[in-house]
């Protein structure tokens, strides 16, 4: 009897089949409801929270604002689903935002507040301001009246403080007087500034936001990543000539290169090529090179699971794999799919999905584990439990939406159907 021939040619698109897409929403459910009825801090702000979902920091813990910016914008993107409970959370974040966060004498947002005010390093960092954009943007899709305020301040520090027009991009980082921090400039607050760039310009209109974005992608990715073999280069001198032996924060600022960086790039890219009119060739060439790379040089064949940073060999440089390279290889895949429409990408997004369900899914406390060991083991050495409910939501939520722009504004837009 002669054995049976597979004929299955393609693997099968999941983004288009009932239950899956059911799975998804029920993943972001489960997202929503870890967070948001654990979450409010009565004193302001929002807490974090260590892997068995207990709030950290004591009775004054300390509220970043990356994390009180991505809190509003993913209660305005319940809000926008129409989940209740979530505007409230919303108002709580923007309020503290402009309570607290801003700083009423100089100008600008504090990176850290607690109970007493600017606590830590109480600098003004681009990275942190691209999220204000961000969730002020989130807030006005989902019709919060403190967001025009808040988008018209917030753009006019980034005009006026951080943004290097003989560059095209924005500065790290200034005291609290607006003094310089000198010597550096990053890729990373940059890839956040375009991805708030593009949503700002989706809710307001106003086309300097996707003439600053474009210009950001033009430098990070057309001039850089292109001249490293379309790898991301993550550290720069205040020139922007590249630093290949910067050492600094493992976690905002690993050394050597990020692959799950080069992901996010790949959807922020595609979204950027289709609100410029489709114009701009590069831009899709250089998300699928980008797509390549992360995964050739970045995934671990032997135990699976990508690895968080490499050094300019390709070769693993902390071995560790964190939740959130695996979040942005699903927003990658679907827009890559939905592109280009070739079955490798689509191969890809379920053997993600595959890993997230099988190691990074608490399946014991509920939410996700941020971190696990090269073996996949959930470790805790760089984040110490579960604070960021941002990309684990949008890697649930984005392949139920349309692969040509924000996620709020895809929700925006299937609400304003008829």
């Amino acid at each position: 009897m002669k054995p049976k021939i597979n004929t299955l040619v393609a693997p099968p698109r999941w983004i288009k089949r009932p239950y899956h897409r059911e799975w998804l929403m029920q993943q972001a459910n489960n997202l929503f409801d870890y967070f948001q009825y654990r979450s409010i801090n009565p004193k302001g702000g929002f807490y974090e929270f260590d892997k068995h979902g207990k709030p950290t920091g004591g009775d004054n813990p300390v509220r970043g604002i990356h994390t009180t910016t991505r809190m509003v914008h993913c209660m305005a993107i319940g809000h926008l689903l129409g989940r209740p409970g979530c505007d409230d959370l919303m108002d709580h974040g923007m309020n503290y935002l402009w309570e607290h966060h801003r700083d009423k004498q100089h100008g600008g947002y504090f990176w850290q507040v607690d109970n007493d005010g600017p606590c830590g390093e109480p600098t003004k960092q681009a990275y942190g301001h691209a999220f204000v954009l961000l969730a002020a943007s989130s807030a006005k899709f989902a019709g919060h009246p403190l967001a025009d305020a808040m988008i018209a301040d917030v753009t006019e520090v980034i005009n006026t403080r951080f943004w290097e027009d003989k560059h095209g991009a924005v500065a790290e980082e200034f005291e609290t007087d607006w003094t310089p921090v000198p010597g550096y400039r990053g890729q990373n607050c940059n890839m956040h500034m375009t991805e708030a760039l593009m949503e700002a310009y989706e809710v307001t209109g106003d086309v300097e936001y996707l003439t600053k974005a474009k210009r950001i992608a033009e430098l990070i990715i057309k001039k850089h990543a292109t001249a490293c073999e379309y790898r991301v280069a993550e550290h720069f001198t205040e020139d922007w000539k590249v630093d290949y032996n910067y050492s600094g924060n493992e976690m905002f600022r690993p050394s050597g290169t990020t692959p799950g960086h080069w992901l996010e790039w790949t959807r922020l890219l595609l979204q950027l090529y289709t609100l410029t009119g489709r114009s701009h060739e590069w831009m899709p060439k250089a998300a699928r090179e980008l797509f390549v790379s992360a995964f050739k040089f970045g995934w671990d064949f032997e135990k699976r699971g990508i690895f968080y940073t490499l050094d300019w060999n390709n070769q693993p440089k902390n071995r560790a794999k964190l939740w959130w390279p695996h979040a942005e290889g699903i927003g990658a895949t679907h827009f890559l799919t939905a592109h280009f429409g070739e079955d490798m990408h689509m191969y890809a997004y379920r053997k993600q999905w595959s890993f997230i369900a099988n190691h990074l899914l608490d399946h014991e406390n509920g939410g996700w584990h941020e971190e696990l060991s090269e073996d996949l083991v959930p470790q805790a050495t760089l984040f110490p439990g579960k604070s960021d409910i941002y990309h684990a939501l949008q890697a649930c939520l984005i392949p139920l939406y349309p692969a040509v722009g924000s996620l709020p504004e895809m929700i925006f837009r299937d609400v304003k159907q008829p």
